[in-house]
């Protein structure tokens, strides 16, 4: 027994040393051989490719923002204030692109009158009267020369909205609170080539259900409510270094739905990032700009406090494709097949010397296409 042992496990070994090699049949069959090529093209088009799909990215879309939440800043120039949504956000309506003030320099209670221009400003500076030439714009200054120098600046003195604004932004960002606000995406969708709409949020009769929720791709994919905090940081960058100069963010709402599925198949997909980095010049980042709040003082004299706000620019994008079962369903699975074929097509017939079989009705009943394929 030992030795028909010892010999089985022998040829065991022996066999691992044997070569082996495929063996290939070639029926020489025409009709086996289209058979066979049909169900290639078959299984590549509806399986792969999904061509029985007719596909349409004609999407109409609407969104709808809304922000929420307060913070107070303390600045010694002009002392506290409380900032809400309809001082911070800009336009305040909510958009597809707005702006969140997140850090700010103000210049307060400035008064039409003469001033010297700012140093910074190289256009602005003198040696002599000479070098302010009166009625002259300075150019990317503050205001319209007067003709004079002034030795104590070494400026030109100028007409223009006095003092000329400050110029020191904030290290830090005056509205750190910002990273705690809320933003309300609505996005509604429809493909009307397919009568099919949706929207982002959940649809649900809990009316505190968007009052307590907050966006969560796994647990709550239909909260339409995110931190600005998170947003960011889904960007790859720090909310607190992006809020102090500024920067602008896309958000890339993408609806790829399959409309053969069920209605909860089509869910939107959220992408972030970060649009004003330039990889080869970081000093090109940031984002600001200046407007003023015009006041009139008791002997109805016009003044302003001028703002020059740092902030998030969000800008949202959406985009989809929808696809569904095209006219196979009506031409091939319906009573009325028959019905819609003789509607759907013009017959005309044709002599042929040659026997033709002609695969191309199916395909044009699949996605609208016309071929044939001759056969001897």
């Amino acid at each position: 027994v030992l030795v028909e042992g010892m010999a089985g496990w022998g040829g065991f070994f022996f066999s691992l040393l044997n070569y082996k090699t495929e063996k290939y049949v070639i029926a020489e069959n025409k009709r086996i051989g289209i058979l066979f090529r049909l169900y290639q093209l078959a299984v590549w088009v509806f399986v792969v490719k999904k061509g029985y799909q007719e596909k349409e990215e004609a999407i109409q879309t609407s969104v709808i923002t809304k922000l929420k939440g307060v913070t107070l800043t303390n600045v010694t120039e002009t002392g506290p204030y409380l900032w809400s949504a309809e001082d911070y956000v800009i336009p305040p309506n909510g958009e597809q692109v707005f702006f969140i003030v997140t850090n700010y320099i103000e210049t307060p209670n400035q008064r039409l009158g003469f001033c010297a221009e700012s140093f910074k400003v190289p256009n602005g500076r003198c040696q002599s009267d000479e070098d302010c030439i009166e009625g002259e714009p300075v150019t990317a200054g503050h205001g319209i020369k007067t003709g004079l120098c002034l030795n104590s600046t070494g400026t030109c003195e100028i007409y223009a909205w006095c003092p000329v604004e400050y110029s020191k932004r904030p290290i830090e960002p005056l509205l750190r609170e910002a990273e705690n606000f809320t933003i309300y995406i609505k996005n509604f969708i429809r493909f009307p080539k397919f009568e099919f709409s949706k929207s982002n949020v959940l649809e649900t009769s809990d009316e505190g259900y968007l009052k307590r929720c907050t966006h969560d791709s796994e647990k709550h994919p239909y909260c339409p409510i995110f931190h600005l905090k998170d947003l960011v940081s889904r960007t790859g960058h720090d909310f607190q270094e992006m809020a102090a100069k500024g920067g602008s963010v896309g958000i890339l709402i993408k609806w790829i739905c399959d409309l053969d599925k069920d209605y909860s198949y089509c869910n939107p997909q959220y992408s972030f990032t970060r649009l004003d980095i330039n990889l080869n010049n970081s000093m090109t980042s940031g984002y600001n700009f200046r407007y003023a709040r015009y006041y009139k003082d008791h002997n109805g004299e016009t003044y302003r406090s001028l703002y020059k706000v740092y902030g998030i620019r969000f800008d949202i994008m959406v985009n989809g494709q929808g696809a569904f079962a095209c006219d196979m369903i009506l031409l091939y699975m319906m009573n009325t097949s028959s019905f819609y074929r003789e509607r759907k097509f013009e017959i005309i017939n044709f002599k042929y010397d040659k026997h033709v079989f002609t695969f191309t009705g199916f395909i044009d009943d699949l996605c609208h296409g016309w071929g044939q394929l001759t056969i001897n």
